[in-house]
């Protein structure tokens, strides 16, 4: 027998919204929860939807007296590097705090199956590339940190209760549905790839930080993975810890690293367009390459990304701008 209702935490957002489409395609009744400060209005394809934050306490608990859930799907998170220095509180809170509710909520309602969006950035300055799992995490923000926490919180869960947890460590999610009916969206944007594209529709400059690194061109390397291979990851990874019992830790990557001018190049390749680029000084804290070692999943969980090429994510990424607000009536 395998799982049946599934709780989406962040439903509203990039990630989740791509999952609960994933999830409605294999059958699973879900609902979305999300408090929309991030996220955008959730299209009808996703099943039930409540709007409110995981750290109300008393909606939460309503929520899972009212419905019985096999399983959570945790996305809901602030995730902006920069905005975590700035508001450290914000992200231990939002993000933190927030987790530990809803773990609480899972215990008092005896959910014990639970999947988890973590980062890259809980490893901080790369030692070594390609990264795996044994590498040692030193987060170098209070956004990675946030995520490096929930990781510890849940690994101390497993250990003294009835809990089982995956906690899958992202690369650089890009791309979009190739059904076009989703597309990535953050208020403000900050991924490269909807950047690039964005500066190809409107013919605005796209900021290059950093042209002096030592790379073939100068420009640092990051490992980008298809979002719906994100998807497929947490299906198989809800089998695991549903069938099997376990928890762990696993990156999800290419295993490619590609250069900001190789992203820039291939965007307009794919859109015909120019692309006017300017160039500024490094940010602080961008390593020189970031890259995946996504053996462990590929091994224990059986996933093989399918669309994880630069071109095939930057192809479905044109292909769906469509806001998410329009698919409401689809």
């Amino acid at each position: 027998m395998r799982p049946k209702s599934i709780l989406v935490t962040g439903g509203a957002g990039y990630i989740g919204s791509h999952m609960l489409l994933t999830l409605s395609r294999a059958g699973f009744k879900t609902i979305a929860f999300d408090n929309l400060s991030s996220g955008h209005r959730i299209p009808m394809f996703t099943g039930d939807t409540v709007i409110g934050d995981i750290q109300n306490e008393a909606l939460l608990s309503d929520l899972f007296s009212r419905h019985h859930f096999d399983a959570v799907m945790h996305f809901a998170a602030s995730i902006e590097v920069g905005e975590s220095v700035m508001h450290p509180e914000h992200y231990y809170e939002n993000n933190v705090v927030a987790t530990l509710q809803l773990l609480k909520t899972m215990r008092a309602h005896r959910v014990c199956h639970l999947i988890f969006s973590s980062s890259a950035a809980i490893y901080g300055e790369p030692i070594y590339t390609p990264l795996d799992e044994k590498h040692p995490c030193q987060p170098l923000n209070p956004y990675g940190r946030s995520k490096y926490m929930i990781e510890q919180m849940l690994a101390d869960f497993a250990k003294a209760y009835d809990f089982h947890y995956i906690a899958l460590r992202y690369f650089n999610a890009a791309g979009a549905d190739p059904s076009g009916l989703l597309c990535e969206q953050h208020t403000p944007e900050t991924h490269l790839i909807p950047l690039a594209l964005q500066a190809a529709k409107t013919g605005q400059p796209l900021t290059v930080y950093g042209c002096d690194y030592p790379t073939s061109d100068g420009t640092c390397l990051r490992d980008y993975i298809h979002v719906n291979d994100l998807c497929d990851a947490h299906l198989l990874a809800l089998e695991a810890v549903w069938q099997q019992k376990t928890s762990g830790c696993y990156n999800l990557g290419s295993g490619q690293g590609y250069s900001v001018q190789e992203v820039i190049d291939t965007a307009r390749l794919i859109t015909g367009l120019p692309i006017p680029v300017t160039y500024a000084t490094r940010r602080p804290g961008d390593p020189t390459r970031l890259v995946a070692n996504a053996d462990l999943a590929k091994e224990q969980l059986g996933w093989q990304p399918r669309y994880s090429d630069l071109p095939t994510i930057i192809k479905h990424a044109w292909a769906a701008r469509a806001p998410l607000d329009s698919l409401l009536s689809i």
